[in-house]
């Protein structure tokens, strides 16, 4: 996976550019899915995707490398290591689920109903996510925004 470059200023300086160097790639966020639908493991991992191992290798060891996932050994004979998430990888949450809500919306496939819901875990309700500016309570997308340097 090649990285975005980030040498010109308003790449560099752009929170969403910097994010997508890391998130540009659509295994990383797939990994961070299933990381929160409980997968640890690399053979779990590559059994919900579908990917080449060695192409999950390098996405694995490039969300260790940003802080995303952290390895942790579960299994000395043989050597075997899981990838759990950090408070990085958790705080990637709310961009997955409304990526999805936004898909579900937008890029619906043949048979929509064949689409997975996500639940709350606790209550079984279908997450239906909203971004809300903190500071005004604004849902974030029902008015103009403006960069500001």
């Amino acid at each position: 996976m090649a990285k975005m470059p980030l040498d010109n200023p308003s790449l560099a300086n752009c929170p969403i550019a910097r994010s997508l160097s890391v998130f540009g790639d659509t295994w990383c966020l797939l990994i961070l899915r299933d990381a929160h639908m409980g997968l640890t493991r690399f053979d779990d991992f590559r059994s919900s995707l579908g990917i080449a191992p060695s192409m999950l290798t390098k996405r694995l060891t490039t969300l260790v490398a940003e802080g995303l996932l952290e390895k942790q050994r579960y299994s000395q004979h043989p050597p075997r290591e899981e990838y759990l998430l950090t408070t990085a990888g958790q705080d990637i949450l709310p961009v997955l689920l409304v990526l999805g809500a936004w898909g579900r919306k937008h890029k619906a496939c043949a048979d929509p109903l064949q689409m997975p819901v996500l639940v709350d875990a606790e209550t079984g309700i279908e997450i239906e996510p909203v971004v809300i500016d903190q500071v005004t309570g604004i849902e974030i997308g029902k008015r103009a925004i403006r960069r500001q340097t």
